[in-house]
């Protein structure tokens, strides 16, 4: 699954919008404003989930191939998926999976203006 495959069908699911995140396209919950699936950092190779990290672990052990991390998101709420990976059927679940558990986040505070 690449990029506009993800976006196309997270985008299919409720309560889904394009928009920003970090200045790069994002697909974000409509109840919260908040991302679950953007391009991350290695937009040409793979794009981020937003997960709990309980299940990013179990990700990247049991198909580190497909779901890995950059020490960039090492600790954070989020995995790379990389587009020659996992089978379509299980990165849909798993892209529905994290659109649930992000919209059950509350709306981010917003930030103070310097």
């Amino acid at each position: 699954m690449i990029w506009d495959e993800a976006v196309a069908f997270a985008l299919s699911l409720p309560e889904t919008e394009l928009g920003t995140s970090y200045g790069k396209p994002a697909v974000k919950v409509t109840s919260n404003g908040r991302a679950f699936l953007y391009p991350g950092h290695e937009a040409g190779t793979s794009f981020g989930i937003a997960m709990d990290l309980d299940t990013i672990e179990i990700l990247k052990e049991t198909d580190p191939d497909t779901f890995w991390q950059t020490p960039h998101y090492v600790g954070w709420e989020s995995v790379l998926v990389r587009y020659d990976g996992a089978d379509e059927e299980r990165l849909r679940e798993l892209i529905e999976r994290s659109r649930d558990w992000t919209a059950a986040k509350p709306r981010p505070r917003p930030r103070k203006k310097k």
